[in-house]
C-alpha cells in the first residue's frame, strides 16, 4: 500500500509539470500503458494475501483514477495555453494606425477624355455611343464611302466578316445620332471611343486607339463656325501660346474637309513622333458632305453640319509632353502616376 502511494504522488507530481503533450503521453504510458506501473500492481493483486486484497485495489483504482483525471486536466490545461499563445501572437493592437491602402486614379487617357467631353457639354452637345463592332454600312456605306472606294484601302480595317468590321473611327455614331433625331434640328453631339486599325505600333501609332467624334447640324452651319470651334477647342486644350494650323485635306464624309495640326513637344525642331516635321495632327475636320446628311435623314437642302474627331492619345501626348505613344499601354505606374488625377 505505500507502494501505491508512493507512485500515486510520484505520477501526480510529474504530471503537473509536464511541459507538453508528447511529455504528458509519455508519463501516461509510464503509469496507466500495459507496462506501466499502476497497471502492473493491479496486475499482481492475486499475489496479495486475500485479507488485503481488497483494500489494496480500492486503493490502487483510486490512484489509477487520480492519474487519470490529472492527466486530462493537465491535457486541457495545455491546449488552453496553446491557444492563448497562438491568440497572442495573432493580436491586433487597434489602436494602431492602419496600414495606409494606395488610391488609385484615372488613367491619363480618360482624363483627356473627360476634359474634352466636359468642353463640348459646356457648348451644349450631349454624348452619343455606338458598338465598336460596326456593319459595314454604317462604318464605310453611309459616311460615302462606298464599296470599292479608295478611302477604304487607307483605312486598313480589321473585318470580323464580311459586313461586320471593328471600326476604324467613331464616325458611324454620326450616322446612328442623327437617324435617332432626324429631322428635329439642332443636333449637336460628341462621340467618344476606342477604334481600331491594322496599323504597326510604333512611336505615333496604335492599332487600338481613342477618338472622339464632334457632329453638329443645324439651320445655317458654315465653315467660320467650325473654324471658331476649332479654335476655341484648341486654345481650351494647349493654352493661348500653342500654335496652330488648318490644312486643306479630303476625307469622304466631309466637304470640305482640313486637318489642324498643334505644333509637337519637340517644338517644332523634329523628332521621332513628329517624323521631324515640327507638326502633330490631332484631328480631321470639314463640313459634312451631303449624302452622308442623307443617309442620317436629313435634307440637304435645309440643314448643313460641320463634324471633327480628335484623337485623344495624340492630344494627351501634346498636353503632356509624351513622346511615345506606346507608354499609355505599358501599366508603369511611374509613368501613370505623373498626371494625378481624380480617384
Amino acid at each position: 500500500m505505500s507502494r501505491v502511494k508512493s507512485v500515486r504522488e510520484e505520477a501526480l507530481a510529474a504530471i503537473a509539470v509536464a511541459p507538453g503533450q508528447d511529455e504528458l503521453e509519455q508519463l501516461r504510458v509510464r503509469y496507466l500503458g500495459r507496462k506501466g506501473t499502476l497497471t502492473q500492481i493491479l496486475r499482481g493483486l492475486g499475489e496479495v494475501p486475500a485479507a488485503e486484497r481488497p483494500a489494496l485495489g480500492a486503493l490502487a483504482n483510486r490512484a489509477r483514477e487520480d492519474v487519470e483525471r490529472a492527466i486530462a486536466a493537465r491535457r486541457q490545461d495545455l491546449a488552453d495555453l496553446a491557444e492563448e499563445g497562438r491568440l497572442a501572437a495573432e493580436a491586433v493592437d487597434i489602436s494602431l494606425p492602419g496600414a495606409p491602402w494606395p488610391v488609385g486614379q484615372r488613367h491619363i487617357v480618360n482624363q483627356v477624355r473627360l476634359e474634352i467631353e466636359e468642353f463640348f457639354l459646356h457648348l451644349g452637345f450631349s454624348i452619343a455611343e455606338g458598338p465598336e463592332v460596326e456593319l459595314d454600312y454604317f462604318n464605310f456605306e453611309a459616311l460615302n464611302i462606298p464599296r470599292g472606294h479608295p478611302a477604304r484601302e487607307a483605312q486598313d480595317t480589321l473585318f470580323v466578316t464580311g459586313d461586320l468590321v471593328l471600326r476604324t473611327h467613331t464616325s458611324p455614331v454620326q450616322i446612328r445620332a442623327m437617324r435617332a433625331r432626324a429631322p428635329e434640328l439642332p443636333l449637336r453631339v460628341i462621340c467618344p471611343g476606342r477604334v481600331y486599325r491594322r496599323d504597326t505600333p510604333d512611336a505615333s501609332h496604335l492599332p487600338a486607339f481613342h477618338q472622339v467624334e464632334v457632329l453638329a447640324v443645324d439651320r445655317g452651319i458654315t465653315f467660320g463656325d467650325l473654324r471658331g470651334t476649332l479654335e476655341l477647342f484648341a486654345r481650351h486644350l494647349f493654352g493661348a501660346e500653342a500654335r496652330v494650323r488648318f490644312r486643306p485635306s479630303y476625307f469622304p464624309f466631309t466637304e470640305p474637309s482640313t486637318e489642324v495640326d498643334v505644333t509637337c513637344v519637340c517644338g517644332g525642331g523634329g523628332c521621332p513622333t513628329c517624323g521631324g516635321s515640327g507638326w502633330l495632327e490631332i484631328l480631321g475636320a470639314g463640313m459634312v458632305h451631303p449624302r452622308v446628311l442623307e443617309h442620317g435623314g436629313y435634307d440637304p437642302g435645309e440643314a448643313s453640319g460641320y463634324a471633327l474627331g480628335v484623337g485623344i492619345e495624340r492630344t494627351a501626348m501634346l498636353r503632356h509632353g509624351i513622346d511615345d505613344i506606346r507608354l499609355f499601354l505599358q501599366n508603369d505606374v511611374r509613368f501613370l502616376r505623373q498626371f494625378g488625377g481624380e480617384a
